[in-house]
């Protein structure tokens, strides 16, 4: 993914989107210091959910965008608490846009898609990619509620509290959510003889 150096506020700024008055620069410095903490995240994040490179910045770029336009008002709501949880909610939303459009649209299913790894010739790196595989295809198996939770704690290590403010579940319906979503997991894998029972 390309470092972007600068948050896409300046399509919110010209549709009359977003704060306005005296305190807009230091609320425009906010959200550039949120956009660099956190572009990473939400692009992994979407790049999880979506599969695809060019989708995920493009959903990553609409996220920041959404967030912009409403970034005074979860300023103001969040009282102090991080506003990571509330981002991937918002690619949460996106994403989920995104697969009841695509599933709207008819398209050729790809065969064999595998994971971008980087190119290396030793064993362990097979071995790595090969297991990897063999996850990707459990998660496919498990619910979207299940999946996405078990993305958001151990692809981007968001704490239960963080999940459940993105998922907007409590705290302990979020434990207990990805608690079951690694058992089926771990089913999953045994069932398919990626690891022993």
């Amino acid at each position: 993914m390309e470092e972007i150096d600068q948050p896409p506020v300046a399509d919110a700024k010209s549709n009359g989107a977003g704060p306005s008055g005296p305190g807009k620069a230091a609320l425009d410095r906010d959200f550039e210091r949120l956009y660099r903490e956190h572009l990473r995240d939400v692009y992994s994040y979407s790049y999880y959910r979506i599969g695809n490179h060019h989708d995920a910045e493009d959903l990553t770029e609409q996220t920041f965008l959404q967030a912009y336009r409403h970034f005074e008002r979860a300023q103001r709501e969040s009282a102090g608490r991080p506003l990571r949880p509330w981002l991937i909610r918002i690619a949460h939303n996106l994403a989920a846009n995104y697969h009841r459009d695509k599933a709207r649209r008819p398209t050729a299913a790809l065969d064999h898609v595998e994971p971008v790894m980087h190119p290396h010739d030793t064993e362990r790196v097979v071995e790595g990619r090969e297991r990897m595989r063999q996850v990707m295809a459990g998660l496919e198996h498990l619910s979207d509620d299940r999946r996405e939770a078990l993305i958001m704690r151990f692809s981007l290590g968001m704490s239960n509290r963080e999940i459940a403010r993105a998922l907007g579940r409590s705290d302990g319906a979020t434990k207990v959510l990805i608690h079951r979503s690694i058992k089926q997991l771990e089913e999953e894998l045994a069932a398919a003889g990626a690891i022993d029972e």
